[in-house]
Order: structure tokens, then sequence, then C-alpha cells
């Protein structure tokens, strides 16, 4: 089989396409003949080297969708579709930068639904992250007004898509103001262009400040979107598009306001089994909830669409098709 390996982090040039052997599944495991893999910052991540604990030579990767080969258990049967995230993929052993990749049986979802690969590959990991920080951790009710900070990131168009279908008004941010339509295609009913500072203009829209926020961006505007929220309300730290991984001289005190409640998702194998992907996937195809794919790559130019994920040129999720 084919598969992106790299052997030490690096630039996206250290991702070397080579012919490896298909892996072999024992009793409780499910060999996926891969047909699209979504790609993910948290590989970004890894590549730079900043993953410490993954061991390398490693196949990247930590979703992907595609077709049952075998499943020495009997948990599935060849032919099947379905999906698969997280676990340990694409970390503690290999992932889904392949043609094949083995994983348990029991972080493998069946799909009854059949859409178009791209879209497919797409949505394991994007709509578990999504739904997960909505749902769990910002316990989003109907009527909530919601900032998406970090809006048209995959995980941002995929929030706003599903909490304007739970029936909340939705803002969004970005830098560019280029990507108005884009973010209001997607669910959002206001745009906030990102200048580093955007409490003032939410409070311009709602007075008394956001029901919840989901924190997209990261340390670098945790603090700013902290001060957006509403007495009561929550936000929720769940991306670190901005690659900082604390805040320096984090005064509690003075940046969590009164009454206002902080918290994060990092959703695990169990979130992925969890969350109603069949019913979301059903929602797609009948164009009620609407998924954005930025671009797609090849397997032979996983370099390119690794350089392309960091320069964040997708407007979307970036996947890979075998």
């Amino acid at each position: 089989m084919k598969a992106a390996i790299m052997y030490a982090p690096g630039g996206p040039e250290v991702l070397k396409v080579e012919s490896r052997p298909i892996p072999t599944p024992s009793k409780g495991q499910v060999l996926i003949r891969v047909k699209a893999c979504g790609m993910n910052r948290s590989e970004l991540f890894t590549r730079q080297g900043h993953s410490p604990n993954v061991a390398f030579p490693r196949i990247l990767g930590i979703e992907c969708a595609g077709l049952v080969e075998e499943a020495p258990g009997g948990e599935f049967k060849q032919g099947e579709i379905v999906a698969t995230a997280m676990g340990g993929m694409g970390r503690v052993f290999d992932g889904g930068y392949a043609e094949y990749t083995c994983v348990p049986a029991s972080h493998v979802v069946a799909m009854k639904t059949q859409l178009d690969w791209m879209i497919m590959g797409a949505v394991p990991e994007m709509l578990q992250t999504a739904y997960g920080s909505l749902m769990k951790s910002l316990k989003l009710q109907k009527g909530d007004k919601l900032l998406i900070r970090g809006g048209t990131s995959s995980v941002g168009l995929a929030a706003a898509a599903i909490a304007k279908n739970h029936g909340c008004t939705v803002a969004g941010t970005t830098r560019k103001a280029g990507r108005n339509e884009l973010l209001k295609s997607s669910g959002c009913d206001q745009v906030i262009i990102d200048n580093g500072k955007v409490a003032d203009e939410v409070r311009k829209l709602w007075p008394e400040g956001a029901d919840k926020v989901l924190e997209l961006v990261g340390t670098t505007s945790l603090v700013d979107s902290l001060a957006s929220v509403k007495a009561g309300g929550i936000c929720c730290m769940t991306g670190m598009v901005s690659g900082k991984w604390s805040i320096e001289n984090f005064e509690v005190m003075a940046a969590v306001p009164t009454a206002v409640c902080l918290t994060t998702y990092q959703g695990d194998e169990k979130d992925f089994v969890d969350t109603p992907l069949e019913e979301m996937i059903q929602q797609i195809k009948a164009g009620t909830l609407k998924v954005q794919v930025g671009k797609t790559f090849p397997l032979a130019e996983i370099v390119e669409a690794h350089r392309t994920m960091e320069e964040n040129r997708a407007g979307g999720k970036v996947v890979l098709l075998m």
C-alpha cells in the first residue's frame, strides 16, 4: 500500500509517500481500506514536533472513512462503510494517511448513508469536535446567542451549521473581510472582523454579551473571548489555531469575569462513537446541514496539503482522497 510516512519532525517536506505492507488485523481490530482522510491541526502540530509522546517513524492521520476490508472478530462485514477517529490513531499506532489502516473495532462506527467520499472523509473528527464542544461543554440551548471565535476554521464552520439548526443566533469571527459569505453560508447571522479584540463589537450586537462562546483560536484570544460572555454564560476553549499553548502572566481573577464559566473540550474515541454522526450525515444529504470542504488532495500531494493547512489557505476542511 501507499502511505505518507514521517521519520522526524520538520516542515511539510518530511512527509514521504512510500510503499508499506498492508497491516494484518487481529481479533478485535478492523482493517479499513481508506477512501478519504480529513486532515487536522493536531497532525500539523505533531509534524512540527509538538507531540513529544509520538514515536517515529509514524503514519499520521487521526481519522478516516472507508470500507471494511477485514474484521476477524466479526464486528463488521466486508465492504461496510465505516468511519473512525482518535483513540491513538496516527499517534500511538499508524493512522489515516495511507491506503489501509488497522484500528480497534471499538473505535469504528458503521455508516448507513453514503455521501461523496470527500464529505465522508471530512466529517468524523470535525463533527465530533463541533458537536461535543457545543452540546457537552457549552450545553447549547435553543435561543442561545453563540459567538464562534475562529469561525472560518473547519470546526468553526461546522459548529455554526449545527448551532443554527439548533435554533441559535450565531456570530462568527474572521480576520479577513472576504470570508463574510463563507461564514454566512455556513449559518452565521453576523460576521465580526477580528483584529485581536472583539468584545466591544460583540456587546454592540448583544449588550449583555454572548450566552456561549466557542474559542477556536486559542490562548491568544481567550481573555478577550471571556470578556465577550454574559454573566451566567460559558466560554469553551477547544481550538489552538494560534499555535500558542499557554498564556503568560495569566491572572485568573482579572481574566475570568464574575459568574462566567470557563471550560474546555478534548474529545476522545468514546465521544466520537457517541456522536450522532449518522443523523448529521443524513442532514447533510438532505441539505439541512452544510459542511464546508475547503480543498482535496491525492495522497501523492501530501506535502502541498500540509502546506495549505498550515497557511490557512483552504477555507474549510482539507481532505486526502485515496
